[in-house]
C-alpha cells in the first residue's frame, strides 16, 4: 500500500514538473529504483507512465504552439518522434551495466544544465549576437540529438531543448514552453512504441498504473500553475528538486 501511495504522489510530481518547465524524470526515476527495479527498467516504466500526462500537458497548451523559428512545426516533430525511437532503442540495446553506469552522471549533467543554462545562454547570446541564426537545417539537427538523449535518458531534455532554441536563435523561453511540451510529448510517445513490445516494464503493472495515474492529473495541474506561479519560483523547485535526487542516486551507488 505505501509503495502504491508513493507511486502515485511520484507520478503527480512528475508530471507536474514537466508540464511547468522540466525535471519530472529526477522523481520518477530514483523512486521506482528505490522499490527495487533496475535503473533500465525504471527509466521504461517512468517513459511510459509519464506519456499520458505530457499529452494531457500538450492539450491544455495547444492553442499556444508557435513554430521554432523557420523550422516546420510537422518536420521538427517528426524528427523528435525519430530520435526519440532511436533513443530507445539504444536504451534497450546496450548494456544495461552501461545506463547503471551513466545514469548518475547523466542527472548530473541534467542538473548542471538546470543550473548554469540560463547563464551559458546569456553568455553565448552576448558573444554570438543575437543576429547569429541557426539554419533549419542546424536546428533539425540539434534537435535529434536531444531527442535521442531523451529517448535513451531524457532528465531535462525540455530544458536542454529551450537553451538550445534560445541560443540558436534568440528565442525566448516562456513562449517556446508549449512548443518543448509538445516535442517531449513526441519523444516519448516514440520511446514508449518501442518499450511496451521490447522491455519488461510492463512487469510491475500496480507501479506503473498509479504513477500513471498520477502523471495525468499532475500534468494538468502543473499545466495551469505554470500559468500562475513566479517563473523564479517554478526554477526554484525543480532545480531543487533535481540536485536532491542527483545526490540520493549518487548515494545509492
Amino acid at each position: 500500500m505505501l509503495e502504491t501511495l508513493l507511486a502515485l504522489l511520484a507520478g503527480v510530481a512528475a508530471g507536474a514538473l514537466n508540464a511547468i518547465g522540466g525535471g519530472g524524470t529526477f522523481v520518477a526515476l530514483p523512486v521506482l529504483v528505490a522499490f527495487g527495479l533496475s535503473p533500465v527498467t525504471a527509466n521504461a516504466l517512468s517513459r511510459i507512465a509519464l506519456v499520458p500526462g505530457a499529452v494531457t500537458s500538450a492539450w491544455v497548451y495547444r492553442r499556444e504552439f508557435a513554430p521554432v523559428g523557420a523550422t516546420s512545426t510537422k518536420t521538427l516533430t517528426v524528427i523528435s518522434v525519430i530520435g526519440g525511437g532511436v533513443g530507445a532503442g539504444l536504451l534497450l540495446e546496450l548494456p544495461a551495466s552501461s545506463f547503471d553506469t551513466a545514469a548518475p552522471w547523466l542527472l548530473a549533467f541534467a542538473t548542471a544544465i538546470l543550473a548554469l543554462g540560463r547563464s551559458l545562454s546569456k553568455a553565448l547570446n552576448t558573444a554570438l549576437g543575437r543576429s547569429v541564426k541557426m539554419s533549419s537545417r542546424a536546428v533539425l539537427i540539434g534537435q535529434f540529438i536531444l531527442a535521442v538523449y531523451g529517448g535513451y535518458f531524457g532528465g531535462a531534455v525540455g530544458i536542454m531543448m529551450l537553451a538550445f532554441w534560445s541560443i540558436g536563435l534568440g528565442l525566448d523561453a516562456a513562449l517556446t514552453n508549449p512548443m518543448r511540451i509538445a516535442q517531449l510529448t513526441a519523444i516519448y510517445l516514440s520511446a514508449t512504441a518501442l518499450f511496451l513490445f521490447a522491455s519488461d516494464a510492463l512487469s510491475a503493472p500496480l507501479l506503473l498504473t498509479c504513477m500513471l495515474v498520477g502523471a495525468v492529473a499532475g500534468g494538468f495541474a502543473g499545466a495551469h500553475l505554470a500559468r500562475r506561479l513566479p517563473a523564479w519560483l517554478l526554477r526554484g523547485i525543480i532545480l531543487t528538486t533535481a540536485m536532491i535526487m542527483t545526490v540520493l542516486y549518487f548515494l545509492r551507488g
